[in-house]
């Protein structure tokens, strides 16, 4: 009999996860790498891990992911989105303590575009007036 696996998708700035959710001990890999191999610093590994632990089930579930594009840190919003995406698939209950914590809320937020006839998104060329 084949185990139940919940799968989700996250995105942030440029950065997208596809994360998968079996049962299992906790095991967390990102891209074949350990988590604390791929996530350098400690803020990036408690985004990641924040979903997980407002809903109680840090050491229930083995979580495969997939992440491109973006540096880093987008990488890590992104991931969280997908965990939290794919725990409410476990249990639909979850919503009201992930949407609290604000795990749900896909980030909008990213780089503006270049405008023509500017050196940048709003930035304007130096003005001279003689």
């Amino acid at each position: 009999m084949a185990e139940t696996v919940y799968a989700a998708t996250g995105r942030r700035k440029t950065a997208s996860a596809r994360a998968r959710l079996t049962a299992g001990e906790g095991h967390i890999t990102i891209n074949e790498r350990s988590f604390e191999d791929y996530f350098t610093t400690e803020t990036m590994r408690n985004a990641v891990l924040a979903p997980l632990q407002v809903t109680g089930n840090a050491n229930k579930f083995d979580i495969a992911v997939t992440a491109v594009g973006g540096g880093l840190n987008g990488q890590a919003g992104a991931v969280r989105l997908a965990i939290a995406r794919a725990l409410l698939q476990v249990d639909a209950g979850f919503r009201s303590q992930l949407k609290q914590g604000r795990h749900l809320t896909r980030d909008a937020r990213a780089k503006e575009r270049k405008k023509y006839g500017r050196p940048g998104a709003r930035k304007r060329f130096q003005f001279s007036k003689r």
